[in-house]
């Protein structure tokens, strides 16, 4: 839920291979207590990974830097970099790794752990070995940060960085493109784009991108206004955090002895999403689950309901994001309040205002009453650009205790070969290095998380009260609860566990099977409670099929 990219890019800087589990807030300028952590965090999976690599295949280090190198694709200059590094740092660690030593131990020597008096306490593995210095350093590689210069531009904006006409729509799927809003079909006009009414019918040409416009020959009558009029079109906008995004570091990534080639495939995508996956979010998902669960996404329903919402969801979600920052990019937003059709929108800062890497967690979280000033602020700003008629749902906080009760116990991925690792000690290394993004809740002191859980209870009743006192004139709002220990029954009930539930690498994010359950249980209590927030089902849905097909894809 915290921003992860700055800690990714060091580790891609080491060995281009994996993203760290931890980050801090990403509106906080990282100190250098902070930007060693990540080094140090980035350099001790990747040198797991290649320690790994050499075990599973009985292979020299070399070998194995070598085999991990060749499983890179070659976007992004991914492969040409990895041999790069590997011709920089492979002598150190093939020398340090003959010692024995384990790979936070040869981390601390090729100083990308921090040498003082706290981080050099820092161990993931077990072991009280001394260490030379190598002399190497990663910031002495100038060649590898052009590569990231297009992606850190995205991600400061939240919008589109291809969008020749301005429009915060694009053609291109990543870097803020349609995986995150709907694809724009034409961008050389900016008065085209998905969510806005129609122009005269779309008569001649499709202005709302849901793949429906001109004119039916039979009786002369546009099929925008055929299909369309009176169906009550809306679109689905996330207000959210990286929990939203769908945060997601695929397993294989780290587990060697299921790594090859094909593990690295979505590597690049990944990495120009911010390692997000919005595309199979809960919310705003717009392809097929891989988790083969029967579930769809919010924006899948609504399209299901009326074919004439197609292409119209945006994810306004920001890894780190929180009711504290979601003013510095909610611009980001794209409706238009007199041209567009209306919207709801679902406020989902799930997590952040009660998780932080500080070691005075406590003091740093939101108040109660600083939520509502916050939420009142953007309530107001969406009351100024949203189409009347929107509907606003605000959405609670969790009780994030089950993360440590389901998780402590368990091998982390890095830890399955040899069952040396557990979730355990991976959040006590987190908060070591200062980069755990949630000390309150990944913690082992149960105190802690008791506190964590009563703030997050606060802060949730407070968005209640915003939702049962407050009324704006554009929209109508709705407070749910995050209920997930709900979503833990039901997953019971089917014969799995809680754990299955959470993403494995970060063992923070609820993953994918989880983020479709949460949606679907928000879908289903809202048609019980408020049925008129979703809209009516379209007649001639079956019509649109037959006329227009998938109407244009996704």
């Amino acid at each position: 839920m915290k921003s992860p990219w700055k800690v990714f890019k060091t580790t891609l800087l080491f060995l281009l291979l994996s993203q760290s589990l931890a980050s801090v807030s990403y509106e906080n300028q990282p100190g250098a207590s902070y930007s060693h952590g990540q080094s140090c965090l980035g350099c001790v999976l990747v040198v797991s990974v290649i320690e790994q690599l050499a075990e599973v295949h009985n292979s020299s280090v070399q070998v194995a830097m070598e085999r991990l190198c060749s499983y890179m694709p070659e976007k992004l200059f991914l492969k040409t970099s990895c041999y790069l590094l590997v011709q920089t740092f492979g002598p150190d660690i093939i020398k340090l790794l003959a010692k024995a030593m384990k790979p936070d131990v040869v981390c601390h020597a090729l100083e990308f752990c921090k040498q003082d008096a706290v981080q050099s306490q820092c161990r993931l593995y077990p072991h009280s070995q001394k260490y030379p210095r190598s002399g190497h350093n990663i910031y002495s590689l100038p060649f590898l940060t052009k590569t990231f210069q297009k992606i850190e531009l995205s991600i400061k904006k939240t919008v589109p960085f291809k969008d020749d006409d301005s429009d915060k729509h694009s053609v291109f799927p990543t870097l803020r493109g349609y995986h995150w809003r709907g694809r724009d079909c034409n961008d050389s006009d900016k008065t085209v784009y998905p969510g806005r009414r129609p122009v005269n019918w779309d008569i001649h040409q499709d202005s709302n991108c849901n793949g429906i416009w001109g004119i039916d020959p039979k009786d002369g009558i546009p099929y925008e206004k055929k299909f369309c009029e009176g169906s009550q079109p809306r679109g689905i906008i996330l207000l959210g955090d990286s929990a939203g995004a769908h945060f997601h570091i695929p397993p294989e990534w780290l587990t060697p002895s299921h790594m090859s080639v094909k593990s690295f495939f979505n590597l690049p995508s990944a990495l120009t999403d911010e390692l997000n996956w919005p595309q199979l979010s809960g919310v705003t998902g717009f392809l097929d689950s891989t988790s083969g669960i029967e579930e769809k996404s919010i924006y899948r329903l609504l399209r299901k309901r009326n074919h004439c919402n197609h292409r119209d969801y945006q994810s306004i979600s920001k890894n780190g994001a929180s009711s504290r920052n979601l003013n510095n990019f909610i611009e980001s937003l794209s409706r238009n309040q007199a041209l567009d059709h209306p919207a709801i929108v679902i406020y989902a800062m799930i997590g952040n205002d009660v998780c932080n890497g500080k070691a005075d967690t406590v003091s740093e979280m939101t108040t109660p009453e600083q939520m509502y000033a916050n939420v009142m602020q953007t309530l107001k700003h969406l009351n100024s650009h949203l189409p009347n008629g929107s509907h606003v749902i605000l959405y609670g906080l969790p009780d994030g205790t089950f993360l440590w009760d389901s998780l402590h116990n368990k091998y982390h991925p890095l830890g399955q070969l040899n069952k040396d690792v557990t979730y355990a000690q991976v959040f006590s290394f987190l908060s070591c290095l200062q980069v755990n993004p949630c000390n309150g809740w990944m913690s082992s002191n149960k105190t802690l998380r008791t506190l964590t859980s009563e703030r997050a209870e606060q802060l949730s009743n407070t968005l209640k009260k915003i939702a049962t006192t407050k009324t704006f004139a554009n929209f109508d709002l709705f407070y749910m609860d995050f209920a997930f220990h709900k979503i833990i029954e039901d997953w019971k009930k089917r014969g799995g566990q809680p754990w299955e539930l959470i993403e494995p690498v970060d063992g923070f994010h609820p993953n994918e099977v989880a983020s479709l359950l949460l949606a679907n249980r928000l879908w289903k209590k809202i048609q019980l409670q408020w049925p008129h927030v979703w809209g009516k089902e379209n007649p001639f849905n079956s019509q649109i099929e037959k006329v227009f097909g998938d109407q244009g894809g996704h």
